[in-house]
């Protein structure tokens, strides 16, 4: 009898562990299933450095100011787009249209100046650098608002990778890099200076899309 009670307790102790386990295994996908919905259903950013000329005259700019900012291509820092933009209402614009920001390099004022960061979260952007992912971001960013708002942030901020090391995944994400570049990321290391970057990715992209693509890169 005793044997019997001893098998019956065994039985339900893996039975409440097996539950305990599907619970967690449930939730976790069930929380990357909702971060995946919204990112997928967020409203789009346009970016500065790949937006059209008939992007921007939709979206009300003089065509005196969308030359400027087509001539200008590829900024490589947001005070010479700021200043670009002079009196312009950049507060509705940036709703619409912008130039990711570098998580660890990048100017707290910068930071608020995206819509809807205040003092407080442009504040902790800095307080967590360096940033060795975007997943870090999300995670840390995540302690003080909720997922659609970290969602949302991702359209303009970005996490530099280093050449050699960063996972393809991690550079697929970064802004205007699809899949073929990003192989050719990888398809050269190990990379041994910026030059050899240069000199390869130059067999894919002109002078001015390689410039841009420079802004997301680093070497240890």
């Amino acid at each position: 009898m005793k044997k019997n009670i001893s098998v019956i307790i065994n039985l339900l102790i893996i039975n409440i562990t097996l539950f305990s386990c599907y619970n967690k295994s449930s939730s976790k996908e069930k929380t990357n299933n909702t971060i995946q919905y919204q990112q997928d259903n967020v409203e789009s950013v346009l970016n500065f450095n790949l937006v059209s000329e008939s992007d921007l005259l939709d979206l009300g700019i003089s065509s005196d100011l969308v030359n400027k900012i087509l001539a200008n291509q590829p900024f490589l820092n947001f005070s010479k787009l700021i200043l670009l933009l002079d009196s312009h209402n950049k507060e509705e614009l940036f709703k619409k249209v912008f130039l990711p920001l570098n998580l660890n390099t990048a100017n707290e004022s910068d930071f608020q100046m995206i819509p809807g960061v205040g003092k407080k979260i442009a504040h902790e952007f800095i307080e967590y650098r360096p940033y060795s992912s975007i997943e870090e971001f999300k995670r840390e960013i995540g302690k003080y608002v909720d997922d659609s708002e970290v969602v949302r942030y991702l359209n303009y901020v970005f996490v530099p990778i280093e050449l050699n090391t960063s996972k393809e995944s991690d550079i697929k994400i970064l802004p205007g890099i699809g899949d073929k570049i990003a192989h050719e990321f990888i398809e050269y290391r190990p990379y041994k200076n910026i030059k050899q970057f240069r000199r390869e990715l130059s067999k894919y992209v002109d002078k001015k899309e390689l410039k841009r693509l420079e802004r997301f890169i680093y070497l240890k």
